[in-house]
């Protein structure tokens, strides 16, 4: 069995560890997008949703193609889908627990 880099890990955690990036996956999960296209579904600001999906190519999350002057984003893959499918999945099973924990751990 390979051995897992935990640094890596976190790094890939990190991606989905924040709302507004939580937000822009779940806007692309079903079909590429626009910066945009994700600011107005999402009603951010497109500076901050620019970095967030920097951020989230840099992790591997997501990719661009270009076209034209756009660049249109989506998941990376379908095991990124998958896993989104899978945090709501456990999220069902685990929501009270959630809502009642007030622990922030760095």
């Amino acid at each position: 069995m390979e051995i897992i880099d935990v640094d890596m890990k976190v790094k890939l955690i990190h991606g989905f560890s924040n709302k507004t990036r939580i937000q822009i996956l779940e806007s692309i999960k079903v079909k590429e997008k626009t910066v945009s296209q994700i600011v107005e579904e999402i009603n951010g600001n497109q500076s901050n949703i620019s970095q967030h999906l920097a951020c989230l190519k840099d992790c591997g999350i997501i990719v661009g193609r270009n076209e034209g002057k756009y660049i249109y984003y989506s998941l990376r893959n379908q095991q990124i889908s998958d896993l989104l499918s899978m945090f709501d999945a456990v999220l069902e099973d685990v929501e009270n627990d959630i809502s009642c924990c007030n622990r922030q751990i760095d």
